[in-house]
């Protein structure tokens, strides 16, 4: 079974309305032809709000997307299930795959608790309170003043405690991935990978994988090229080398996987889909007991819903 912690279909659904493009086999990389043939259980499905978005549009964007999950993800497919809980989770048939609502970025709620605890409602569990740049709640990863979190930021992080919510610490500059470790019960990071094999401003450094670990998180290991090698394009062996350095670092039980397939336009050699997840499942086979692979593409996410 596969849990992946990260994808962008809804982005590419609201970017193209009506195009019926997740009923197909080929037309993204994660389509509900390919959930049903490759194996996935739980597939995670971001909010992100185009950044040429001004104030006021951005909600009404993350509605619309909202609205797709329901409509277009949800609706057409009578083997995929909205989970908000571990709960649901565990109440899924074998056939049935379910699908839980993240967001990416604070640009959407507008400084705004209330548009945040409306999408908790509509099934939002997970909250990444960045993507590269700065916002109301902290700096992402590629701001160049590396502030940390801001007072609405710090409320943000005690509204996701008090509803038992993930908050993800991928996109975060390093000052605000270190107030959210201090503040955030429950931290995870959806799609990130290894800075000491791949400095890409993007990774993690050897400091915050420990400090995931000791707080009992989980990372998703991500097919992103240029977050896997500095090459320019990269293999499946490049995901098998910041896996085995998270090992490294004590992290056999806090290693998953978050894709960002349909947020990327380059992909690894043999993982350009979610059906190629075979291929990725064969090498690591080759390396891992099939403990660690159930537990790498699995366990230690599903064992860190909070609820």
């Amino acid at each position: 079974m596969i849990f992946d912690a990260h994808c962008d279909v809804l982005l590419k659904l609201y970017l193209e309305p009506g195009s019926g493009a997740f009923q197909s086999v080929n037309a993204l990389h994660i389509t509900y032809p390919q959930l049903l043939q490759g194996n996935s259980k739980i597939q995670l499905f971001a909010i992100y709000i185009p950044s040429e978005l001004k104030p006021g549009q951005r909600f009404q964007a993350a509605i619309e997307m909202v609205n797709s999950f329901y409509n277009q993800v949800l609706k057409p497919n009578p083997k995929l299930k909205l989970v908000t809980s571990k709960k649901e989770v565990e109440r899924l048939s074998e056939d049935e795959i379910g699908a839980l609502l993240t967001l990416e970025g604070a640009e959407a709620i507008e400084e705004d608790l209330t548009k945040l605890e409306i999408l908790y409602r509509m099934g939002v569990r997970s909250v990444g309170l960045t993507w590269n740049w700065a916002n109301a709640a902290a700096d992402g990863a590629l701001e160049p003043r590396g502030g940390g979190l801001t007072n609405f930021g710090h409320e943000m992080v005690a509204f996701l405690n008090g509803k038992s919510m993930w908050t993800d610490v991928s996109h975060l500059c390093e000052n605000a991935f270190w107030d959210v470790m201090e503040t955030a019960d429950y931290p995870i990071a959806s799609h990130s990978n290894a800075y000491s094999i791949c400095p890409n401003p993007r990774n993690l450094k050897n400091d915050q994988i420990k400090a995931l670990i000791k707080k009992n998180s989980v990372m998703g290991i991500t097919f992103v090229p240029p977050f896997l090698n500095r090459k320019g394009s990269a293999e499946i062996s490049d995901v098998i080398r910041h896996i085995e350095h998270v090992c490294s670092l004590g992290g056999e039980d806090h290693i998953g996987f978050g894709s960002d397939f349909d947020g990327i336009d380059e992909t690894v050699k043999g993982l350009s889909t979610y059906i190629q997840y075979d291929n990725l499942i064969n090498s690591l086979q080759r390396y891992y007991s099939d403990k660690q692979v159930k537990k790498f593409l699995f366990q230690n996410f599903y064992d860190r819903l909070p609820v």
